[in-house]
Parts: structure tokens; C-alpha cells; sequence
């Protein structure tokens, strides 16, 4: 039985933590994700690695309904959501437990960069446009973006046009952040920036779930990678626990692979 709760606009989930229990997902006779179940505690920083089309991607988006899972359960805090059972109510309950950042930012181009930002907070947490503003001004202080406020994604740099990303997944305060590969579409000259940025981020004991490559990104920031393949969870363990001693087979010969 679904169990959602009218949350207010701003603030968090009052109990700790997100579990998922049994996700599946699958596109046509494909099986994406078998059976993921993961706790994450309130403030840790989850990162999954593994090879390319693998679900991890797919598992992000599950988590807030941008691909509909078909069988699992999702709890953030005090509500949860059943896949099999979801309606729109419950879906729009979630997404305000949780914010986005994307592989290719995402970000509407006739929008500028303070707009790309209130339209979430207008249109999903029922800010004012006054409130709105407010808070997209002071994020992109923060992103160290507040001088191309103005300015629409096509002035702005791959580099800026993701903080603007990161920015806009930060105003929304949300329980639970979701990074989909945030530099792999990037020059390696604006990399830099947007992972010094998920750091400070991350400096906030920000609840933070990463799909990356970024695999020394990963040991620095940390609490726990996941290791993904073929759609399901191989291990998972501290960053020295993983990387330096893995286990299993598959994640050996993965970071063999990725490490040189």
C-alpha cells in the first residue's frame, strides 16, 4: 500500500535516511536494474561506479520517478513510495524529497541562469517568485555565479552551465541529491570547477548519491561506493576498502580497467 504525507514547501524529511527495497526497472524484454535494495544514512555521501550500461544512470532516475520503476519501494525520511502502486500525488511527494543533477545540465535555454534556478522552486516547492528569487540569488553567490544571473546557458561555459546545474539540485534543499555523471560532458578544462563545487557540497553533510568515473573524486568524497553490474550491487565498502581490496572478480577487473 502506498504511504505518502503532505510535506511543506521548504525543509527536510523528519526521519533519517532513504531505503530502497527491490527495485526493478526494464525497458521492453531488457532487465535494467534486479533487485536493487540500498540504505543510504541522512548526510552520507554514496558513490556508485561500474562499467557503462550498467543501470546506474537508470537507478538515479528511478529514485525520482524521471523513468517509472516497475516493482521496488522507495522511503526518504517519514514517506515512501511503491512502484507498483504510485500515483502522481506520490511521485510529486518524491521529487520534492530529492534534486537532480545531470549528465548535459538540463538547463531550458530561453531561461536565464536565476530563472533555470526559481523554476523548480516555483513550480514544484510553491515558493513565491519573490522567495524564489531571493534564494537563487543567494545560491549563485555561493556557485560563485552571481554576475551571469542574467545570462542564458548559451553565454555560459559547459563549466558554468553545470554549476548553474548543481545550483539549481542546491536551492531545492533537498533530502537526497542525485548526480548523473555531472563531468562526463564536459571539457577537461571546466572539470575542475564543477567537482570543487560538489565538494563544498558535499562539506555540508548533504545526503549525495554520484554516478561517476571520477574514480580518485570518488575516494576523496566518499562515505561508501557502490559497485554496479549488470544491473545489480556486486560490494560496496569505504573507499580504501573498495578500491584498494575489492573482493570480487568483477570489480577488480573493472578498476584494473579504469586505473591503469
Amino acid at each position: 500500500m502506498t504511504n505518502t504525507q503532505s510535506i511543506p514547501a521548504t525543509g527536510r524529511a523528519t526521519n533519517d535516511g532513504i531505503t530502497i527495497s527491490g527495485l526493478t526497472k526494464s525497458f521492453g524484454s531488457t532487465v535494467v536494474l534486479k533487485d536493487i535494495s540500498l540504505d543510504i544514512a541522512q548526510g552520507e555521501r554514496v558513490v556508485i561506479i561500474g562499467p557503462s550500461g550498467t543501470g546506474k544512470s537508470t537507478l538515479l532516475r528511478c529514485l525520482n520517478f524521471l523513468d517509472a520503476p516497475d516493482a521496488g519501494i522507495i522511503r526518504i525520511g517519514d514517506m515512501s513510495v511503491d512502484a507498483a502502486t504510485a500515483k502522481r500525488a506520490d511521485i510529486l511527494a518524491l521529487r520534492r524529497r530529492t534534486s537532480f543533477v545531470f549528465q548535459n545540465y538540463a538547463l531550458f535555454a530561453n531561461k536565464t541562469a536565476r530563472e533555470n534556478i526559481t523554476q523548480a522552486l516555483i513550480t514544484v516547492q510553491g515558493y513565491s517568485k519573490a522567495e524564489a528569487n531571493a534564494r537563487a540569488d543567494a545560491t549563485l553567490r555561493e556557485t560563485g555565479l552571481f554576475e551571469k544571473a542574467d545570462s542564458y546557458p548559451a553565454a555560459l561555459s559547459g563549466g558554468q552551465q553545470q554549476r548553474v546545474g548543481i545550483g539549481r539540485a542546491m536551492a531545492l534543499d533537498a533530502d537526497l541529491m542525485l548526480f548523473d555523471e555531472p563531468t562526463s560532458a564536459l571539457d577537461p578544462e571546466w572539470v575542475g570547477e564543477v567537482l570543487d563545487l560538489m565538494r563544498r557540497v558535499a562539506e555540508k553533510r548533504q545526503t549525495m548519491l554520484i554516478v561517476t568515473h571520477e574514480i580518485q573524486f570518488a575516494r576523496e568524497i566518499a562515505d561508501r561506493i557502490v559497485f554496479m553490474d549488470e544491473g545489480r550491487i556486486v560490494e560496496q565498502g569505504p573507499p580504501a576498502e573498495l578500491l584498494d581490496a575489492p573482493k570480487d572478480p568483477r570489480t577488480q577487473s573493472f578498476l584494473r580497467r579504469v586505473t591503469g
